[in-house]
């Protein structure tokens, strides 16, 4: 691929390369931003260490553990990118509708979404991680705004001017605004001392994959147990689920330790009336990630915008993660899009809209999916029944149910 910055000499030293924008991680997150912020015409550097390619999966009963709800914020960002139609679609699942349980027993509250409901084609689409990475992948290809690098980078300076980064490579890349998209633990953030607000869970995430006896009608199921955590179970093509389980450290390393069938067992009695027998699909194997919440400080610092994972990590329960990382590069496509010629990427005035832009939608998901984390993790008799009693209540005032379905959904859905 051409190089697509200017390049200025400075004595005998590598050369320096001029970008309008560096992206720091090269995760799908980053990724989407270096597509869509390439489009509007800027000049763009992707800077992420080399990751294994991911190969095409041979057989139809092989799927990826790690899988992603994507709602129709991201779908819109995707196609925008011309990404969403390159994704191989005998491996998507659409999510038609979605039952919540307030517990394991009959006498548990429930609440319920439909597609139909909601005057969409789908809630959400369960996408996974290897299918969108190869659609990311194949169009930075093609992207003639793009320049992909690997590497790390070991040193990063600010002035009023621009942002300097030095790789380790020995190469220098100056950019008008500097996107850390690197992750829970940005070394971008680092650099410019934004303070976080840190809290464990202390759970981990167990993830598998399951055929299921009986076929799941697009449903997502999800179950909060009393004492075992949160169980998910989500829709894949033909009769499929994938388990997102929000279990306490000590079960989840349980979980890990037993055979898949064992596991398969366990969520067969859950959910036996809806699903009926599950059996471990290929490969046979559980992973599992640790969960938190990270509240950055501050999502902007001078000519850097924080994106993704380094700029706010949620529980998982609620599915969006991703979507609020692909809701930031909407965000921020947006607002460098309109800033006027007067201003360059990394203006402050420039970042300071990006930062609004993104903030009520951040708390707001930060604070549902943390205050429900604590809400349904304290097993008390009174609290339990008062927690039911919630759900069914949502469940009956259709108000408030397209409320929530409108934050879950995401703005783009508004438009369809």
């Amino acid at each position: 691929m051409k190089d697509i910055g200017s390049i200025s000499k400075n004595g005998g030293a590598a050369p320096t390369v001029k970008y309008d924008i560096c992206i720091v991680g090269n995760g799908a997150v980053g990724k989407a931003a270096a597509l869509g912020l390439a489009q509007t015409g800027l000049r763009v550097a992707l800077v992420g260490m080399a990751q294994p390619a991911t190969a095409s999966v041979a057989s139809a009963d092989v799927w990826d553990t790690r899988v992603y709800a994507l709602n129709h914020v991201a779908r819109s960002l995707l196609s925008t990118v011309k990404v969403w139609d390159a994704l191989d679609p005998a491996r998507i699942s659409a999510v038609e509708g979605m039952a919540i349980k307030g517990g394991t027993d009959s006498a548990a509250g429930t609440l319920t979404f439909d597609a139909y409901s909601a005057h969409v084609d789908a809630l959400a689409w369960i996408v996974e991680d290897g299918n969108l990475n190869q659609a990311l992948d194949a169009a930075l290809k093609f992207a003639s705004n793009v320049r992909v690098l690997s590497g790390r980078v070991k040193a990063m300076q600010v002035d009023a001017t621009a942002a300097t980064l030095q790789l380790e490579s020995g190469e220098t890349i100056d950019a008008a605004l500097i996107v850390g998209a690197d992750g829970a633990q940005s070394w971008v953030r680092g650099q410019c001392q934004i303070g976080i607000d840190y809290r464990s869970y202390r759970q981990r995430g167990v993830v598998a994959n399951f055929a299921c006896e009986q076929p799941h009608h697009g449903i997502a199921y999800q179950w909060f147990t009393e004492t075992e955590g949160i169980v998910a179970l989500l829709p894949l093509p033909g009769q499929r689920v994938s388990l997102v389980w929000s279990a306490p450290e000590a079960l989840a390393l349980s979980l890990l330790e037993e055979p898949l069938s064992q596991l398969a067992a366990r969520l067969s009695m859950l959910a036996s009336d809806k699903l009926g027998q599950l059996q471990p699909l290929q490969p046979e194997l559980a992973q599992a990630f640790p969960l938190s919440l990270l509240k950055t400080h501050a999502l902007v610092a001078p000519r850097v915008a924080l994106i993704g994972d380094a700029g706010h990590v949620v529980h998982p329960l609620a599915g969006h993660g991703m979507n609020l990382g692909f809701g930031d590069v909407t965000a921020l496509i947006q607002v460098l899009a309109e800033r006027g010629v007067h201003r360059d990427c990394g203006d402050e005035r420039v970042l300071a809209r990006y930062a609004r832009a993104r903030k009520e939608e951040i708390l707001l998901m930060q604070m549902t999916t943390d205050g429900l984390e604590r809400l349904f993790g304290v097993d008390i008799g009174p609290l339990r029944l008062l927690r039911n009693l919630g759900l069914n209540l949502l469940n009956n005032v259709p108000v408030l149910k397209r409320q929530l379905m409108t934050h879950a959904l995401g703005r783009a859905a508004d438009s369809e």
